[in-house]
């Protein structure tokens, strides 16, 4: 696998150095025309005021013009940086300033073009036979019966190229030094973010292995730390989810044993039981009775919470009473209350609109709000239920002076297998299924509660705007 540096390494550096070796190509074509053309320039502004020289005394009839461009020559003022040429009619050097002579064969391209050329002037810029890169520029200055017919001007570029070659490595110099300068910032970069990501990995790897204790230290407050910061908070809800499954695991475990640890004392009970003693016998059937029943509603949950969570708890909805359904569920935990010497107060509604759910379902909710109002009050508490009509809705709720649910907790209630209190019995699973039903009746469940309190659980479901609506289920029950 190739790491992050690499791939930065390969590719982004590779543009990078063809940029400044672009760059680099670039000044040294730029600042090369610049020097040659300056020094052109120089020349052409001197061939002009030589030749505007020798036109001038062209015009006075009484010069020897002959004399006079010698004289030009031998005196020529610059000649320390530049060269001044005669030449005659056949292209052949007459006179320098230098006072070297040069071999006939001597190429002089630029007076070849300046001959040729309308403006009279030529430029030529090559290696003399001794090795020396010269520019040179000749002017035309055709004088009647004179041996002279042009001017000739010639440097040396070995300065300009010496200086152009200083300035070429300099800049490349500085690329380099800049190349250099991104790598080490670069890799310092880099390394600032594969060693967190290399963290986060690691730490992804132990938690997926079970280690739900690891945790990443934030060190920066950018999308890395966000990472992190993900990275944790997973960790902390994976091991609160483990700690929520395993409390839920001891507490099936302890729900189920308790009705079976029953039913088999009193099994045992009643085989040593005397066929005459029908209040024993009694006694013993009722209990294995009950406590069947309490297993059957286990059971009946956790299948419920299985469907909901694998998507298949599906509604057989229908034109229903909901007040009806309500009175019932009311009815089965009354007589409990009166045993357990709790106060239950219905506020019964005269009538109710009738809704579009699944009856059983509906049922199952109030039953599991009912029950846990009894189960999470004491003696003497009260347990109140009201419903009513408000505009499109229709709003159930139970509360009760119980001990109530701490403010910490309350966001948590009805997530599966959270209890928010575990000396009570119960699976902590029933608020969860509640809530998915009322959701999938369009409805919402609402918690409202305070340490010390109560608590009141707030069902709102939408009433039913066609009255009209088919009182039988559809022939595909609905999700």
């Amino acid at each position: 696998m190739k790491s992050i540096t690499h791939r930065w390494l390969v590719n982004s550096l590779s543009i990078i150095v063809v940029i400044l070796i672009v760059l680099d190509v670039g000044f040294a074509l730029t600042i090369s025309s610049y020097y040659y053309q300056s020094v052109r320039q120089a020349l052409d502004t001197k061939a002009n005021l030589v030749s505007g020289l020798v036109v001038r005394l062209m015009d006075d009839k009484n010069v020897d013009i002959s004399s006079e461009i010698r004289s030009i020559v031998e005196t020529f003022s610059d000649r320390d940086e530049m060269e001044l040429m005669a030449l005659n009619h056949e292209g052949k050097v007459i006179l320098t300033s230098s006072g070297f002579s040069y071999i006939d064969s001597l190429e002089m391209p630029d007076y070849k073009e300046a001959v040729s050329s309308q403006s009279g002037k030529g430029y030529y810029v090559g290696t003399l036979e001794s090795g020396e890169k010269v520019m040179a520029v000749t002017v035309l200055v055709p004088v009647i019966n004179s041996e002279f017919n042009a001017m000739r001007l010639m440097v040396s570029m070995q300065k300009i190229d010496t200086q152009l070659i200083m300035a070429v490595l300099l800049f490349t110099v500085l690329c380099i030094f800049i190349l250099l300068f991104v790598i080490v910032s670069g890799l310092y970069f880099i390394k600032s973010i594969v060693i967190p990501i290399r963290e986060v990995g690691g730490a992804a790897r132990r938690i997926a292995s079970g280690d739900l204790e690891v945790r990443i230290e934030k060190k920066h407050d950018d999308e890395l730390g966000e990472l992190t910061d993900i990275i944790n908070d997973m960790a902390d809800e994976l091991q609160t989810s483990n700690q929520i499954k395993n409390d839920f695991i001891s507490s099936v475990s302890h729900e189920l044993r308790t009705p079976l640890t029953a039913i088999n004392g009193w099994g045992e009970t009643l085989m040593t039981t005397p066929p005459e003693d029908r209040e024993m016998l009694g006694k013993g059937i009722h209990v294995i009775l009950s406590e069947t029943d309490r297993l059957s509603s286990m059971v009946e949950e956790l299948l419920d919470f299985s469907r909901m969570e694998s998507g298949r708890l599906t509604l057989v909805k229908t034109r229903m009473d909901l007040l009806a359904e309500l009175d019932d569920a009311v009815l089965m935990y009354q007589a409990r209350a009166k045993r357990e010497e709790k106060e239950f107060v219905y506020h019964e509604p005269a009538t109710l609109p009738f809704v579009f759910g699944d009856r059983s379902r509906l049922r199952q909710v109030f039953v599991n709000i009912i029950d846990n109002a009894l189960k999470y009050t004491d003696k003497g508490d009260t347990i109140r239920v009201s419903a009513m009509a408000e505009a499109e809705w229709v709003v159930i709720t139970v509360s009760d002076t119980g001990l109530g649910i701490a403010a910490e907790d309350l966001p948590h209630v009805m997530q599966k297998f959270y209890k928010a209190n575990m000396t009570r019995r119960g699976s902590g699973i029933g608020l969860a299924v509640a809530n998915e039903i009322v959701g999938l009746h369009g409805g919402t469940l609402t918690i409202q509660s305070e340490y010390g309190v109560g608590t009141a659980v707030i069902i709102t479901l939408p009433a039913m705007e066609d009255t009209t609506a088919p009182a039988n289920p559809p022939a595909n029950p609905e999700q």
